[in-house]
């Protein structure tokens, strides 16, 4: 009798993101129907302002009590950046730099773009709350990656592809200059906008979402007009795959035995094997955007889309573990 509804929780977990069905439906399109000419144009210019007002929306949505909370935890907060912004990296440029027969080398700079990203903020902090862990610090330590991420992740991706040829100096400062204005201006109108922003919060995550969508559009256009399609096949997406499972696998575990070799408690524990092996796409998407040209931005997202969407069903499991664990010890005590 119990079986049942386990197994309808379980394949209710693996039912797909619909947001991310769109997403490749994006890809699909400039697939079939890339923007060209002056349609192209007008897509590029949209789609900076979108990416404004994605990070102006961050901005004001970031709440300053949430960040300062919990800061006091610093233990926690240095192993989730370590894990987010030098574990990754590195596992990541591992990765780009295997042989062709295993990293396609189209994916690479994508790969390492993948690995600069800030974590999550909503999945990290809901599979966190899901599986009993410490709330607060998640909302802490996600807050403060993705702070730390608007400037920090352009420079990472110019210091590790810069040697490539992949992003300048000079685009990197204007990068930043383009992100850090609106997601300052949003903190700063905060005090005064916040309410305005939770009575429509539905109404805007619609035009967030909606506002990555046209980045992705536009980003595949342009990689399509360069002859995506010709450099990437099917078993390069096979590969792209695997590479994803097995980096979010060792991130997890390396996460799991830092936080248990360095005594943290259970709840603790939870929070940093979930805030530490996110990779945000609400962020990825909208950068890369900006750091990568039109021919090469499509293909640099494709390994953060199918990371997202890996980690996504991978941390639903994991934190049903965690549930089921939490559930357990309470009855025995």
């Amino acid at each position: 009798m119990s079986e049942a509804p386990a197994r309808a929780s379980w394949l209710g977990r693996l039912k797909p993101d619909w947001y991310i069905v769109l997403i490749f439906g994006m890809v699909a399109a400039a697939s079939l129907l890339p923007a060209r000419g002056a349609a192209a144009t007008a897509f590029e210019w949209a789609t900076k302002i979108a990416i404004a007002f994605v990070f102006f929306l961050h901005g004001a949505k970031l709440s300053r009590e949430a960040v300062v909370q919990g800061l006091t935890h610093w233990r926690l907060h240095l192993v989730v950046l370590a894990a987010t912004y030098a574990l990754f990296p590195l596992l990541c440029l591992g990765l780009a730099a295997l042989p062709a027969w295993i990293t396609p080398p189209a994916l690479a700079g994508g790969i390492v773009f993948l690995g600069c990203l800030p974590s999550t903020i909503q999945s990290s902090i809901g599979f966190t709350s899901i599986a009993r862990g410490n709330v607060a610090a998640a909302i802490a330590a996600a807050s403060a990656s993705n702070l730390l991420g608007v400037a920090l992740t352009p420079l990472l991706v110019a210091g590790l592809l810069h040697a490539q040829g992949a992003v300048s100096a000079h685009a990197v400062q204007a990068i930043v200059l383009q992100l850090l204005v609106p997601f300052v201006a949003g903190q700063a109108l905060r005090p005064w906008i916040s309410g305005w922003i939770k009575d429509r919060a539905k109404m805007l995550s619609y035009a967030d979402r909606g506002s990555i969508l046209l980045v992705v559009y536009t980003a595949f256009s342009g990689a399509v007009v360069g002859g995506v399609w010709s450099r990437i096949g099917a078993l390069d997406l096979v590969r792209l795959l695997v590479l994803c499972c097995v980096l979010l696998a060792v991130v997890l575990a390396v996460t799991w035995l830092l936080a248990r070799a360095l005594r943290f408690s259970s709840e603790d524990e939870v929070a940093i094997v979930f805030c530490g092996s996110k990779k945000s796409l609400a962020s990825g998407a909208p950068m890369a955007g900006l750091l990568f040209p039109a021919a090469t931005a499509g293909i640099a997202i494709l390994p953060l889309m199918i990371f997202h969407q890996v980690q996504l069903i991978a941390c639903a499991m994991i934190a049903q573990r965690y549930a089921k664990r939490g559930d357990l010890e309470s009855e025995s005590r």
